[in-house]
């Protein structure tokens, strides 16, 4: 049975040691779905919603971008990392659910799925917070690791 790598045989909290891990090119992608009601809906034109405070998904974005190179400064026991690459697409799913797609890489000794679920997330949210003045009822969803590679074993959400 796996144990919790954040915890010391005494059960206190711990950063995992990566010293002896080799260096390789780390790979992850994560989800965030967003459902936007009618009333936010009906404010997308040309594929972007537009506030007084600018370009939501394209803010989103960027927002996304700087929480994945700051995730060691936010999750507890998270090893800081430099991101080779980070990348958020967001799209409308024919169910009117906005999709928000963040891939981080990296090449070191400790995945990236961090990165990725806090890029994600932090885009998604940043779409709530810059459309929920049109509506309360804005849903964020599913945050979820779809694909890693690079560690001891490669995984992919079916």
């Amino acid at each position: 049975m796996p144990e919790f790598t954040h915890l010391d045989a005494a059960g206190n909290p711990t950063m995992v040691d990566v010293g002896n891990k080799p260096v390789t090119r780390r790979t992850a992608c994560a989800q965030a779905m967003v459902h936007l009601p009618p009333a936010v809906l009906a404010k997308l034109s040309g594929g972007e919603i537009t506030v007084p405070k600018g370009a939501v998904f394209q803010t989103a974005i960027l927002a996304g971008i700087l929480a994945a190179k700051k995730t060691g400064d936010l999750i507890p026991l998270c090893h800081p990392l430099g991101l080779d690459n980070c990348k958020i697409e967001i799209r409308l799913t024919d169910q009117n659910l906005v999709r928000v797609e963040c891939e981080a890489v990296c090449t070191g000794k400790t995945g990236v799925e961090m990165e990725a679920l806090t890029g994600a997330s932090i885009a998604a949210l940043t779409i709530y917070d810059m459309c929920k003045s049109f509506s309360p009822e804005i849903i964020i969803q599913n945050i979820c690791l779809l694909e890693k590679t690079g560690g001891k074993k490669d995984f992919k959400r079916v």
